[in-house]
Parts: structure tokens; C-alpha cells; sequence
């Protein structure tokens, strides 16, 4: 099994530490395309108009100001970077040894700086969304998928894929659909059924955790998935097709 997670957008700086080891990262064969977004962002980073450019708000001017500094700036597992919803809800802090290896070993990040890492790789927090274009770069998404598919063929032959990626980060790999299962959250007010956001992040969070957590083998198939998810919450899952994955439905109370 693979849980395969967004980055969160606010990251959480090391304090100290080395500058990212290269060599190290997970999919090592993404670091010429690593590279290259690096060197963009911390291009765009430095011109006059970088907010605008990337999106993000005057309170980000720090987080921007780090962007031309990566290359120096002390690196920490992704574990500890990514912080928000979903991570405070997933709680690497609090698991025991053995279910912090289960989560180094399970856990896909999907990122637009770094293509895609595992949660043991140490990187220095950044900030850029994969939803950005960046120049002789372009949409991330669309510069990312290619890669992705190849770099990641073989870590997710056989496995099963846990999707709780938003849409903006689904958008730059779609793995192979008859092992994935996209999870989506709903609330329920008499027989109605909306979507949600805030929580839906907090939920995909306690999922993962669930999933690290709970005894016994890991699910290895979507009805085994939808079994383990049914012990915390009601759910349904959709069948999916050749190319289009399931869908794992987590319906909360209104």
C-alpha cells in the first residue's frame, strides 16, 4: 500500500541542519528536472513582482525571500516540513518507532518542487503550488506528469494506491487507475450529500493515520480499503474503470 499525499501549502522551517543531499532523495533520476524547477523558482523568487508572480500574499514575502536561498537553506524530513490540516490530522509526531517506519516506507508526497518524495527524504521548506507556471519551465502539472509516470512505475507495481491528493496535485500524475482509489469527503444533511474542503483535508489526514496505525496487514485491494475505513467512518466505494480510478466515498455527519 501507498498513501499518496499533497504537499501542505504553509511549511515548517528547520531550524538547522545541511543544505538538501541530492544524492539521497528518493526517484534520484528526478533531479536534473529538480533542478531545473529550483533554479526557475528561485529566479522568480528574486524579481520585483514575485508574489504576484507566484500567488501568494505580502504575509509570504519571508517564504518567497527562502525560494532564492534553497540551494543553502537546512533540509529536514518531509515529515517535519510539511505541517497544516492534513499532517497535524496524520500526527507523524505521535506514532510509535515501528509506525513511523511504516509511514517512511507508505507515504508518497507529491510536490511541484520535487516531483515526488518519500517521508523520510530531507528537504528545506519551500513555497510554490503546482497549479503555478514558471519560466523555460511552464505548468508544473503538465512538466511533471511525464516524469512522474516513469519515475514511479516501479515503485507502485503491484501496490495498492491510497489517493488523497487534491485535485491541483492529481493533476500532475495519474497512476494507474485499476490499483488507485481517490478519496473524497462528503456531509450528509438528510439525503443530501455535499463536498467539502477544510474537513476533507483533516479526514484524508486521519485516514492515513488509520491506515499506519490499525493492526493487521495493510489493505492490498480497494474492497479491503473500504473495510479498514469502515472501523472509523461510513463509506462507499464506487467502482472504477480502465481509466478512471475508484472512489473511496468517507460520508461524515452534517
Amino acid at each position: 500500500m501507498l498513501i499518496l499525499l499533497p504537499p501542505s501549502e504553509g511549511k515548517t522551517p528547520a531550524a538547522r541542519g545541511s543544505a538538501v543531499d541530492w544524492p539521497s532523495l528518493s526517484f534520484p533520476e528526478l533531479n536534473s528536472c529538480r533542478a531545473k524547477v529550483l533554479d526557475a523558482l528561485g529566479t522568480v523568487s528574486a524579481h520585483e513582482d514575485a508574489l504576484a508572480l507566484l500567488g501568494v500574499g505580502a504575509s509570504l514575502k519571508d517564504d518567497v525571500d527562502r525560494n532564492t536561498r534553497l540551494h543553502d537553506e537546512p533540509a529536514a524530513p518531509a515529515h517535519q516540513i510539511y505541517s497544516g490540516v492534513l499532517y497535524d490530522a496524520l500526527g507523524y509526531k505521535t506514532l510509535s518507532a515501528v509506525q513511523r517506519r511504516k509511514a517512511v516506507e507508505s507515504v508518497l508526497v507529491v510536490s511541484a518542487l520535487w516531483g515526488a518524495i518519500r517521508f523520510g527524504d530531507s528537504v528545506p521548506a519551500y513555497r510554490l503550488s503546482m497549479g503555478t507556471a514558471l519560466p523555460d519551465v511552464g505548468r508544473l502539472a503538465s512538466f511533471w506528469k511525464p516524469q512522474l509516470t516513469d519515475a514511479l512505475a516501479g515503485a507502485v507495481e503491484g501496490q495498492l494506491l491510497v489517493d488523497c491528493r487534491s485535485s491541483t496535485y492529481a493533476a500532475a500524475w495519474a497512476p494507474p487507475a485499476a490499483q488507485t482509489v481517490s478519496v473524497n469527503v462528503f456531509t450528509e444533511v438528510n439525503g443530501v450529500r455535499k463536498v467539502v474542503s477544510h474537513f476533507a483535508k483533516h479526514t484524508r489526514g486521519e485516514l492515513a493515520r488509520h491506515l499506519l496505525v490499525r493492526r493487521g496487514k495493510a489493505p492490498a485491494t480497494p474492497s479491503e480499503l473500504l473495510k479498514a475505513t469502515r472501523e472509523l467512518w461510513a463509506a462507499e466505494l464506487v467502482e472504477g474503470s480502465a481509466r478512471k480510478p475508484h472512489a473511496l466515498n468517507i460520508i461524515l455527519p452534517g
